[in-house]
């Protein structure tokens, strides 16, 4: 008789659990289930979800991590942090794979800085609910790095007209992997023009970054894709704006003062960083470095 595997991937969990598999996503990225990350890939220990399941040690879903937490940039691609990280010389490693996903290794001290952009009410406030959840001995500060403008990415010329998020319905569109803020926004607001996910013929795999959603569109493979102004210019490609976001870092408190992050807000307030912001397009860096959260 085979052995039971030790790990369970989050279809499997999603099956034991009888949920949809974003709702695993959600309750890992949330920390309120047992799960480990190896290459990339959430997996869910067997005897660990067993005892949660059971009402065991209410601890089990996020193990308390001791020491230093590593100098790495994780949670949200952004075409203009990804340009002034190499460019400012703060050598700091990223790891792009959506907000959630940012949020969650920031929770696990894997991380020193998570870059959200997490819409609540209705994308009129963002990433603030996100962050009170961490809870109130977070021991991180949430600066302002850019307002976004961020739409719909469309072909050149906008062949197919498309205006509002109801001309989706029976369109190719490209997605974002679920734990990214873009996919949020996405179900946010299909649900609020009265369509669902099945309503659009959903591209896979998922684009995993700004810059994937454009070339997906380029190539025409996708009609359409959420995403952000400045990834549609540089693949000359057309644009449907419909929110202006915020797009936060959140600092671990010490690392905040330490040369590798200082580094990167000195050369934000350079005239290159600037005008290159202009030339991307679709940014307003007015704020830039305001303190949005400041938890103890």
């Amino acid at each position: 008789m085979t052995a039971a595997p030790a790990f369970l991937t989050v279809r499997e969990l999603a099956d034991l659990l009888r949920v949809k598999e974003r709702k695993v996503y959600q309750l890992a990225a949330d920390g309120e289930v047992p799960c480990r990350r190896v290459t990339g890939k959430l997996l869910f220990p067997r005897d660990e979800i067993e005892a949660w399941i059971g009402g065991g040690d209410d601890s089990a879903g996020v193990p308390e991590v001791s020491g230093m937490r590593p100098a790495i940039v994780a949670g949200s691609h952004d075409p203009l942090l990804d340009w002034a990280i190499r460019e400012s010389g703060a050598a700091l490693p990223t790891l792009f794979d959506g907000s959630l996903d940012g949020l969650h290794r920031f929770q696990r001290r894997e991380v020193s800085v998570a870059a959200i952009h997490i819409p609540e009410a209705a994308g009129v406030r963002w990433n603030l609910d996100a962050v009170d959840a961490l809870g109130p001995r977070r021991d991180a500060v949430l600066i302002s790095w850019a307002r976004r403008s961020r739409g719909l990415i469309v072909a050149a010329g906008n062949p197919l007209g498309i205006a509002t998020v109801t001309d989706l319905e029976g369109r190719r569109v490209i997605p974002r992997q679920d734990m990214a803020g873009s996919q949020i926004l996405l179900r946010q607001l299909l649900d609020e023009s009265g369509l669902g996910e099945a309503d659009i013929r959903r591209i896979d795999p998922p684009a995993r970054t700004e810059s994937e959603v454009a070339e997906a569109v380029h190539a025409g493979r996708a009609d359409c894709g959420l995403g952000l102004a400045a990834a549609a210019g540089q693949s000359d490609l057309g644009f449907v704006p419909l929110v202006e976001e915020e797009f936060d870092l959140l600092v671990c408190r010490k690392f905040y003062f330490e040369r590798p992050f200082q580094s990167l807000l000195d050369f934000a307030r350079s005239a290159l960083f600037r005008v290159r912001a202009e030339e991307l397009g679709g940014y307003d860096i007015s704020g830039l470095g305001r303190i949005r959260d400041n938890a103890p």
